[in-house]
Formats: C-alpha cells, structure tokens, sequence
C-alpha cells in the first residue's frame, strides 16, 4: 500500500511538473520585452495657452500615436523654469564632450528623455512670424550640443523622425511665418529631414466681442475654421500613428 502511494504521489508530481507555469520572474521579463517594444515619443508643446490651437493639435497627435500602440508625453515648455544655452562649453570639454545639453535646470530630465526616445514633435504658435521665444530657446539646449566645432557636424545621440507642427493667424498665400528658421536645418541634418504639419488662420480668441480685433472678420475665420479644423486635428492624428507605426 505504502508502494503504491509513493508511485502515485511520484507521477502525480511528474504531471504537475510538465504544466508549464510562467513565473514572476518571466513575467517581469515578458512586461520589460513589452515596455521596451512600445515606441516612446516625446511631444513639446511651444505654446502658452492650454486649451487652444497648438495645444489641441498636439493632443490630437498623441490620440494617434497612443492608438498604435506608443508612450506619448507631452511636456509644455511655458510650464517649466528654464533658459537658453549659457555657452557654459559643457558639452565640448576634450574627452567628454557630450550630444546631450548637461547644464542643470528644469529641462535637463527633458532633454535625457528626448535622446532616448524614439520620435520627436515639436509644436508651436506662430508670433511675429517665428515660434515662440520659449520653443527657440529650447531648441538652443537641444542643437548646440549636437553641433561639433572639430569638423561643424550635427549629432544626435540617435536618429528619430520629427514632426514639427505650426498653428497662425496667416492663410497659406499670405503669412509671414519663417516656421523654425535656421534650427530647423540643425533638426534636419542631425535627426533626418523633418515633416511639416501646418494650422492656418486660426482663432485666436474664443469670443472676438471681448477683444480689440477688429482688423479681423469673425465671420470669415469662423467659416474657415468650421472648414478647415477637423481636418487639421485629423491630420495631427494621422501623423502620430503614423509615427507610431514606423519602422
């Protein structure tokens, strides 16, 4: 009898042995293949109003690109306390020079999740035909770094696609906007030739009886939003699952 429990207990074993049981160190590991496959895109937002064009247009392409799949953090630069590039020579000391702006301050945890992130989006309102001053000083943190003064080459620490992303008051056969000017042949060279999603003749206020406006006719921007906005939100979406989705 004492046999025969032995023999049962030993095939019952045996059974239960060739059940195949994903332990919490596989799943750990399963969760860390999963979190080091999804994309990780970093939006920045140029503007200072929360809840108006830029701000909703960016939304709007991470809607599309969490659809597929990816991380999107978007991080409003009006919300951070931070300057331009100090020339502080950092980033060019012999034998350390680093890609990576390494001046301490509220963007310096921006700027180390940008070079390892897997997509990049930049979004501005246009004012007096540039970005905004906060966005070109952002980008002097970003691209000095990249340049090297040995042979004028532009590096980042690694290649990404790029969005950049401009809401006006202008229509297209009439702005003054020169977009991201000079910083954007910085973007190009380092990061690879960047796609451009525009927002024209927006609003710029939501009730124009409150404002001193009257070089502006209500009417008009309101028939051209009503034409025109869903299918810029729409665009926004589209390039961020389609950033999503790239290889």
């Amino acid at each position: 009898m004492a046999t025969n429990r032995r023999d049962f207990i030993k095939k019952a074993v045996m059974a239960l042995a060739a059940i195949p049981v994903l332990s919490s160190l596989d799943a750990s590991a399963e969760e860390t293949n999963t979190q080091r496959d999804m994309k990780k895109i970093m939006i920045i937002d140029g503007g200072p109003r929360k809840n108006m064009n830029t701000a909703a247009m960016l939304e709007k392409f991470a809607e599309g690109a969490r659809s597929a799949g990816a991380e999107a953090t978007i991080v409003r630069l009006y919300d951070l306390d931070y300057k331009g590039c100090r020339s502080c020579m950092i980033c060019k000391i012999k034998g350390k020079a680093t890609n990576v702006c390494k001046f301490k301050d509220a963007l310096t945890p921006v700027l180390d999740e940008i070079a390892q992130a897997d997509g990049l989006v930049l979004g501005s309102p246009i004012y007096f035909g540039d970005v905004t001053g906060q966005m070109r000083t952002f980008l002097e943190r970003l691209a000095f770094p990249w340049l090297s003064y040995n042979d004028y080459s532009m590096t980042a620490p690694k290649k990404m696609p790029v969005v950049l992303i401009e809401t006006m008051n202008g229509l297209p056969e009439r702005n003054n906007s020169q977009g991201y000017g000079s910083m954007e042949y910085c973007i190009e060279a380092a990061l690879g030739k960047p796609e451009r999603l525009v927002a024209y003749n927006t609003y710029q206020v939501k009730n124009y009886d409150n404002f001193e406006l009257a070089g502006f006719s209500e009417p008009a921007k309101r028939q051209w939003r009503d034409e025109h906005w869903e299918q810029d939100l729409q665009k926004a979406f589209d390039a961020g699952k389609r950033m999503a989705e790239k290889n």
